[in-house]
């Protein structure tokens, strides 16, 4: 696994640890990735996974550009029409360091 997909699989765990239910991960369409597909209840979650091995330039939180954000929900908009779902959802980052995990949510 390379450091990306080891951060996922963090995030994963993390995630399921504050009583997330896992759906997905790494949904790719032509214009636009998510990392991680959870639900929250009725609430489903789309997740992007940032991380920096240190927190400098602003480390993983700062990471997150207009045009990526921009690509979640695109992207996010096209799975749930595939699936046929019109669920509440937010859109979470998980910005983690080697040694921290910081949980946004509903951040954009």
């Amino acid at each position: 696994m390379n450091r990306g997909q080891l951060a996922e699989q963090r995030a994963r765990t993390y995630l399921e640890q504050q009583g997330l239910i896992f759906v997905e991960a790494n949904v790719r369409y032509p214009f636009g990735e998510i990392d991680l597909v959870m639900r929250q209840h009725d609430v489903w979650v789309f997740v992007e996974v940032k991380f920096r091995a240190s927190n400098q330039f602003g480390g993983a939180i700062n990471a997150l550009t207009h045009k990526q954000i921009t690509r979640i929900r695109k992207a996010a908009d096209h799975y749930l029409q595939r699936q046929k779902l019109n669920p509440p959802c937010r859109f979470d980052v998980i910005a983690m360091s080697a040694n921290e995990i910081n949980w946004l949510q509903g951040c954009f």
